[in-house]
């Protein structure tokens, strides 16, 4: 399916935005270890969730939905049963890098395959501290997907161990976490800077006690100490994906004309960056009637046209800001001056390398976009010439020059667009809504 974006239409209104994408995963999960009856409203129902909802029942745990409120009934995760086939993690790494770690702690045999794309991506990060703990993990020759976990006995803990990460990874440090509960002793895990946090905020409201200090480098450590009673069941209601509406922001602040709502979206510090960057880029953004809900912030977001300046984008704000570069790119190459991201190598083993096929995709339309090791430089311009992109079976990177066509001067023609749906549901009806001419069209 291609989707076809016309320039010359500002986006006016509100919009209801789907579920945030990391609460969704970690929820469903989480709910599985835990002991009893949770629920789940609005829980986010998409490519990257569902394989999440599929492994769980795998472990015998029951799931059941009444319209998108999902009721998770479990006896806890030491009675989770071994899956009879390989579990299909699809296009997430975030899926299987969790699975990993709740496997770890229950010593549950099982293979973690996906994708070719979810097979290239690097799992030595987790791979590595996972064996320190004494779980018989193994991938690949080249450290990657599938990942085979064999039986562990459930009355042999695994070792306490000091993790430091190379890099801020919400995911890896969430799968550490997750093994670390049938640790002998507390384990910590120490990031360079402090990635999203929704797994500590969650863990911590089901009665384990996860301890996060900040060094005097920025670093974030975390020490989990293992609870000697099963994990609480929770109710939960996801704020909206702050990651989704990144790409509604942008749209209306580089469309003339424009001024969109968009309510309860999450404001998890840890996710924020492009918010606090677009900003400081000359942007509109009012956040109103802030507020917090199951331990998580959230609040109602305004944003009008605005001028936007280049930034430069590096250190502590590359890990709040990670989902959201294809987001900032879009913006970036309609602001006035030179921007650059730094020390983003994490981008290299996204979805796509989404450092490469940024700077690809936007020299397609005309803008020009230079490739560094840990990030890429972009030159802003008035007028974006258009063209047909490719998304690389990036969601992200499909949306962003989505985006940039509502800003171009002739259409942005998107193939394969129906990669959007692995987050946002529905994303080219939402834009149409806001009053974009965009169009889909199946591929000739």
């Amino acid at each position: 399916m291609n989707l076809i974006v016309f320039p010359g239409h500002a986006l006016k209104g509100s919009a209801s935005l789907p579920a945030d994408k990391s609460i969704s995963h970690r929820a469903i999960l989480f709910a599985a270890m835990a002991k009893g009856e949770s629920h789940i409203e609005e829980v986010l129902l998409s490519g990257v969730t569902r394989p999440m909802l599929d492994a769980i029942q795998a472990f015998g745990v029951e799931a059941s939905f009444q319209g998108t409120h999902l009721t998770v009934r479990s006896a806890g995760w030491r009675a989770w049963r071994a899956p009879i086939a390989p579990l299909h993690c699809g296009n997430s790494a975030t899926t299987l890098r969790l699975l990993a770690g709740a496997l770890a702690a229950a010593g549950v045999p099982a293979i973690l395959d996906g994708s070719e794309g979810l097979r290239r991506r690097p799992m030595d990060r987790l791979i590595i501290p996972l064996r320190k703990m004494g779980v018989p993990i193994r991938g690949t020759s080249s450290g990657t997907a599938p990942l085979v976990l064999e039986a562990r006995s459930p009355e042999k803990p695994l070792k306490a161990i000091e993790e430091r990460l190379p890099v801020a990874t919400a995911q890896v440090k969430t799968a550490l976490l997750l093994a670390a509960l049938s640790a002998e002793d507390r384990v910590t895990v120490t990031e360079p800077f402090l990635s999203r946090d929704h797994a500590e905020r969650l863990l911590r409201a089901m009665g384990v006690s996860v301890e996060t200090t900040f060094g005097p480098d920025g670093s974030a450590r975390h020490c989990l100490t293992p609870p000697k009673k099963p994990l609480d069941p929770f109710s939960l209601r996801p704020p909206a994906d702050f990651s989704s509406a990144a790409f509604l922001i942008v749209g209306a602040l580089i469309t003339p004309g424009s001024h969109v709502r968009l309510s309860g979206v999450g404001l998890n510090p840890g996710r924020t960056g492009l918010l606090e960057t677009l900003r400081e880029m000359g942007g509109t953004i009012r956040v109103r009637n802030v507020r917090e809900i199951h331990g998580e912030p959230l609040g109602d977001i305004e944003v009008r046209h605005s001028p936007l300046r280049a930034a430069k984008i590096r250190g502590a704000r590359v890990p709040a800001m990670i989902d959201e570069f294809p987001a900032f790119a879009a913006a970036a190459a309609c602001a006035d001056g030179i921007s650059e991201a730094h020390d983003a190598e994490e981008l290299r083993v996204k979805e796509s390398d989404r450092i490469a096929a940024l700077c690809s995709e936007l020299r397609k339309v005309g803008v020009e976009a230079e490739e560094y090791r840990d990030g890429f430089r972009i030159v802003g311009r008035r007028e974006i010439p258009g063209g047909k992109t490719h998304p690389h079976g990036d969601h992200r990177l499909a949306m962003a020059m989505a985006v940039l066509g509502l800003a171009a001067a002739n259409p942005i023609i998107i193939e394969s667009a129906e990669i959007t749906e692995e987050s946002f549901p529905d994303f080219s009806g939402v834009l149409q809504r806001l009053g974009a001419d965009v169009r889909l069209e199946q591929k000739k």
